[in-house]
């Protein structure tokens, strides 16, 4: 019965250090639509390679684009001219905020490490903590951010 308690115990502690997080995370967040920081989106990775290269590569600011009100930074001319082609196939979901935090109503940053594609659609989240609890229960975290963020991208 002791064993119990202290998994009940150690269940809600996670679940109040993961609600610490991204409260803190949210104080950090943005108004503009497209995470960024200094203009530049996503940390400055190129959203092309999760796709193509299956992981986070660095862009290379001579590969530079404007759109969504942030500049884009990608790996060389080729992955450049793909996201130019069809922006809303390449970008992340939810402007590059964390996923987890959009499904809990909250626009917090994210880290490149932190990524998964679902179903040819490209989700960051917060770290790969975040990221891990996100994919317990990444349908309905997906349903729930596909409703929120219409009512929080433009906000704080």
């Amino acid at each position: 019965m002791r064993q119990r308690n202290k998994n009940v115990f150690m269940k809600k502690m996670f679940a109040l250090a993961i609600t610490a997080v991204m409260a803190l995370a949210a104080a950090h967040a943005q108004k503009a639509e497209v995470f960024n920081e200094g203009g530049i989106a996503i940390h400055g990775y190129d959203a092309v390679a999760y796709f193509i290269k299956s992981q986070p590569v660095k862009g290379d600011s001579k590969f530079a684009y404007k759109w969504n009100n942030a500049t884009w930074y990608f790996a060389d001319q080729q992955d450049l001219d793909m996201f130019k082609s069809n922006p809303e196939k390449y970008s992340p979901q939810y402007g590059g905020y964390c996923a987890y935090g959009v499904s809990v109503n909250h626009k917090a940053s994210t880290k490149p490490e932190a990524w998964s594609i679902v179903n040819g659609k490209l989700y960051l989240n917060y770290n790969t903590d975040v990221q891990a609890t996100w994919k317990k229960d990444q349908a309905k975290r997906i349903n729930d951010a596909d409703k929120i963020w219409p009512a929080i991208k433009d906000k704080e």
